[in-house]
């Protein structure tokens, strides 16, 4: 089962600007992707999909790692969705004779997923037969207790039925954490991941999911990171 890694990195992040390889604890985010994706893989099956020289230059010169192309402009744009970087990483390995059949997504933003959750995932993915593996973490919120849809009316209603008293009597639900993909090839060019039907999830610990996406996750993370560095998780 041949596996490409990719960590998809654009250049123009709004919430927190150059995120991609701003230091986090003295060391550039995306590198935190990287250095895992080196424990498992070799670097020719590791692709940084990316649009900026910054961003290639800084990887290169401090990781020494080969960036192979340069992802189009019009698919870094603020809109542009993860579905079509993938498909053009896939386009340019076989248009040079290299074709996979896993793809293992690991996006920058998720610098606290361990080695053993990609591994496990993996592991998942190899024992049966699927489209996706992906990670979750428990919701707190919950669509059978205080999760509301507004109706025709503009009033308030539960997402789902279910006379629950209780948040802990609910149902189990769970949101992705955005830490670990692992993709089947041939189910991806068939179509985009939210049609994917055979899907199995990896369960991370919350003090592990958390996913930079504001400069407050930021400062979360670089709390974390102190709380790792001294204590360990």
């Amino acid at each position: 089962m041949k596996t490409l890694f990719i960590i998809p990195a654009r250049g123009g992040s709004k919430g927190v600007p150059k995120k991609n390889i701003k230091p986090l604890n003295g060391k550039p985010l995306i590198f935190y992707s990287i250095d895992l994706a080196r424990e498992i893989s070799v670097d020719e099956d590791i692709c940084i999909s990316t649009d900026d020289l910054e961003i290639i230059n800084c990887i290169e010169k401090e990781r020494h790692l080969k960036i192979h192309f340069t992802r189009p402009n019009e698919l870094s744009t603020d809109t542009s969705g993860t579905y079509d970087v993938l498909i053009h990483a896939i386009n340019y390995y076989k248009n040079i004779g290299k074709e996979y059949h896993t793809i293992v997504l690991l996006q920058p933003t998720s610098p606290f997923r361990r080695t053993e959750d990609i591994k496990e995932c993996l592991t998942i993915f190899k024992s049966n037969n699927l489209d996706m593996v992906v990670s979750v973490c428990e919701s707190k919120a919950n669509p059978y207790f205080n999760l509301f849809e507004e109706n025709s009316l503009g009033y308030l209603e539960k997402s789902k039925n279910g006379k629950f008293t209780r948040r802990q009597d609910c149902p189990k639900v769970y949101e992705y954490n955005g830490a670990v993909y692992v993709i089947k090839v041939e189910s991806l060019l068939k179509g985009e991941i939210i049609n994917f039907k055979l899907i199995k999830k990896y369960i991370m610990p919350k003090e592990y999911s958390l996913d930079i996406d504001t400069p407050l996750d930021w400062e979360i993370a670089e709390f974390f990171m102190a709380k790792y560095s001294k204590n360990g998780f």
